[in-house]
């Protein structure tokens, strides 16, 4: 392409159109594109350093920047501008990498940055896919040394059935979203999976294999169009050093390393031994190597190569051992699960906890319980505003055995915990039927593998242990998976631990119930695996679930029946939604008189519902029943015990119910005829009264009932029987001007505006 030019590529996936743009927007960074999709558009640009940088792994960062603009939003803060990074973002950045990073030259070690900045999202398109799809273009049209393209689809089952990248509203609908990346294999010429997200609805393991089926017609199509914009636009790809290891000089000065690594191998596999015996025999090994080179003086980058060369005949020969003798390095068939047991109840005070353990992996998951104002408010570029589950998962240092500093939580703990919710979110009673808002914190207390499942297993032992009633009494259950592919064999290994996670193919994570498959995980450490593949995994997955759930209900059937005695209580009902302002009552009076007299939070939604969270049961009742009697009707006739608020030359106004006043007209205090209403009553007495009337303007007259007139009060007031001396005309022309006043009789405004007051109230009633 020429400086300036521009060029676009679209992609039809089924009358869906997916457009790329080159040349237009950055043309400074090695790749970039922007890929479109109605209203969605997101910039995706790839960068690599000039030089290496001496690292023992490949450096690949990707970020996804999401900006609010995009939506239409000023981002909240004081600084109104975005801040670090949100979870989605997050776990969209994994979404990319992980079907990227397998695609790059072993030993590569210039940095590569993979940006992608969110411009625009019309609510109906994702961008995650666009993202995935743009950065694997990036990549292809740049001149950084990487083997795709890597195309990537959703698909999702709606009732009429699958559909390729739903839209928003059509996820609400579906039972499965199903992210899926693919390769074109060369020798095939046929799409090989390469990495697997998803969440479902207890989905069978049948009706997901079709979705992968189908997802290879749209990932068959992204790959077309990258591979002709890379064959059209793409720059000669740049000379690397790859990082190499003197692996021949190893073979040579230590020929016996690879039947000693056997032996050993084949010892820890027959004996048993659990991790850390099996890590000390492998370390003693090592170390007599190293000491055997150092003792000859060889360079640091001898002994890099003798560690090196090590690990990979470590592998080979842990592969070996399963390939060729059904044998796994701790013994165990391929199939055979780790030993498991579960607890309940283990921490008093927390609302549930529940502590699961297999083999070295022990993950300890307590529960709260809260009120649906503790909600999690949603600040990002989705349509959700907010989640009312959570579960969040800690990693600390000392449960692999080592030491390190204690931040906050890392992509990778973000990414597990996100994996777990996805896992139980389908079982989650609806607010209607449990209407709190719901946390779990996993925290993994020993590491052998498949930590994010073990938090799976542990959060339903919490959940059940807390009395949450989840749907169908439907405990989840999680479990990983492992591949070792040497030439045409393969064999599925079922609950791997770290050795085989690090030596291994394949890292397939499955959750799920009974009743069918609720998340799924899968990425290769190889380019990719066929769908036979993948069912063999599932199918030998859901034996393995099968087991863990009866392990776990072996524990604890169904949940429990009550709440734990330090749960709060939350009562909820629905008013009238024009009702709401009177609960509110003016400036908050009401609502805060309810919160303050019962010790309650209470929370009304926009639709009517009311959620009161107490203590205890009692206060949440008396406070329901304090709202019930604030939006009941009055009827002619009844009678109440009301509290005198306030007096007035003409009457007392009572309030009958929280928050409602009515009016007791001077007259209607007594049969007799009362001069002074304080003679009656006065603010703070509690008096029965009976509402007489309801005017058309809906305003409450009482009259009093029973009350104590004092016996030596006149019979007439002056505003009847005889005039007083000095209270007629004569009286009020002799006080008509005071000394000082400039014509104005004395006492004359203060009069004046207690009648103008007087008259104003008996206007509003």
């Amino acid at each position: 392409m020429t400086e300036g030019e521009t060029k676009k590529y679209t992609a039809d996936l089924m009358g869906k159109e997916i457009e790329f743009e080159i040349g237009k927007l950055a043309s400074l960074a090695d790749g970039a594109v922007v890929v479109s999709c109605g209203g969605t558009d997101v910039l995706v640009t790839a960068m690599g350093s000039k030089h290496e940088v001496d690292r023992d792994f490949f450096p690949l960062v990707v970020d996804v920047e999401e900006r609010m603009y995009a939506a239409g939003k000023i981002p909240g803060g004081f600084f109104r501008r975005e801040g670090r990074p949100s979870e989605k973002s997050i776990l969209t950045a994994r979404l990319i990498d992980r079907p990227l990073r397998p695609n790059f030259p072993e030993g590569m070690r210039i940095e590569v940055q993979i940006i992608a900045t969110i411009l625009s999202v019309d609510q109906v398109n994702l961008p995650d896919i666009l993202s995935i799809n743009g950065a694997s273009a990036a990549l292809c049209i740049s001149d950084i040394p990487f083997d795709g393209p890597v195309g990537a689809v959703r698909v999702g089952l709606l009732p009429e059935g699958l559909v390729i990248n739903p839209t928003v509203k059509e996820l609400e609908r579906s039972s499965v979203d199903l992210v899926v990346a693919g390769i074109m294999n060369q020798e095939t010429n046929e799409v090989d999976i390469i990495m697997v997200e998803s969440g479902a609805d207890q989905v069978p393991e049948e009706d997901l294999i079709d979705a992968l089926e189908f997802s290879k017609q749209g990932l068959r199509e992204m790959i077309r169009i990258q591979q002709q914009m890379a064959r059209e636009v793409s720059k000669p790809k740049r000379e690397v050093n790859l990082k190499k290891y003197d692996i021949e000089a190893v073979r040579m000065r230590f020929p016996e390393m690879k039947s000693r690594i056997d032996q050993t191998i084949r010892e820890i596999a027959r004996n048993q031994l659990e991790k850390t015996e099996r890590d000390k025999e492998l370390e003693r090994l090592l170390e007599r190597f190293v000491l055997a080179a150092e003792g000859e003086g060889a360079s640091e980058d001898f002994i890099e190569s003798v560690k090196e060369h090590f690990s990979m005949l470590t592998g080979q020969a842990m592969r070996r051992l399963i390939v060729e003798e059904d044998m796994r390095i701790d013994g165990r068939r391929p199939e055979e699960i780790r030993p498991i047991t579960c607890e309940v109840g283990l921490v008093s005070r927390t609302h549930g906890s529940g502590l699961f353990s297999r083999g070295l992996t022990q993950v300890l998951t307590l529960l709260t319980l809260g009120p649906i104002s503790d909600m999690q408010t949603i600040d990002d570029l989705s349509p959700d505003e907010s989640k009312r589950f959570l579960h969040h998962y800690n990693f600390p240092p000392f449960s692999v055995g080592e030491t390190g500093m204690l931040r906050g939580p890392r992509r990778r703990e973000i990414g597990h915990g996100a994996l777990a919710e996805r896992a139980l979110v389908s079982v989650i009673p609806d607010e209607s039927v449990f209407p709190y808002t719901i946390r779990l914190v996993s925290e993994v207390l020993s590491s052998n593998g498949s930590t994010s499942m073990a938090s799976v297993c542990a959060s339903s032992l919490a959940l059940m242990d807390a009395g949450v009633p989840i749907k169908d009494n439907a405990a989840v259950a999680g479990i990983a998976m492992g591949l070792i592919k040497e030439s045409e064999k393969s064999v599925v290994l079922t609950d791997i631990q770290g050795i085989e996670d690090k030596y291994g193919d394949m890292d397939f994570k499955v959750a799920g119930t009974d009743k069918g498959v609720t998340a799924l995980q899968m990425d290769m450490k190889i380019r990719g695996i066929t769908v036979e593949v993948i069912q063999r995994a599932l199918s030998q997955a859901k034996e393995a679930r099968l087991y863990v759930l009866r392990k776990i209900r072996e524990t604890i059937p169904e949940p429990r029946s009550e709440l734990s005695p330090y749960a709060p209580r939350v009562v909820t009902f629905e008013v009238p939604v024009d009702k709401i302002r009177e609960i509110i009552g003016p400036g908050g009076k009401v609502i805060h008189r309810i919160v303050a007299e019962h010790d309650v939070e209470l929370d009304i939604e926009d639709d009517g519902r009311v959620f009161i969270t107490s203590k205890d049961l009692e206060s949440g009742m008396a406070a329901k029943r304090m709202v019930e009697q604030i939006i009941r009707e009055a009827k002619p006739g009844e009678q109440f015990e009301g509290l005198v608020t306030r007096t007035t030359g003409f009457g007392a106004f009572v309030e009958y119910l929280p928050g409602k006043e009515g009016l007791i007209h001077i007259s209607k205090l007594s049969d007799r005829h009362i001069a002074r209403v304080e003679d009656v009553v006065n603010v703070g007495d509690r008096i029965k009264v009976e509402v007489s009337e309801i005017d058309k303007m809906g305003r409450v007259n009482l009259r009093g009932i029973d009350l104590k007139i004092p016996d030596d009060l006149p019979e007439s007031g002056p505003d009847k029987g005889e005039r007083k001396p000095g209270s007629g005309r004569d009286s009020r022309q002799q006080n008509r001007y005071a000394p000082g006043q400039r014509g104005k009789p004395e006492g004359r405004e203060k009069g004046r505006g207690d009648s103008t007051r007087h008259r104003q109230e008996r206007k509003n009633w």
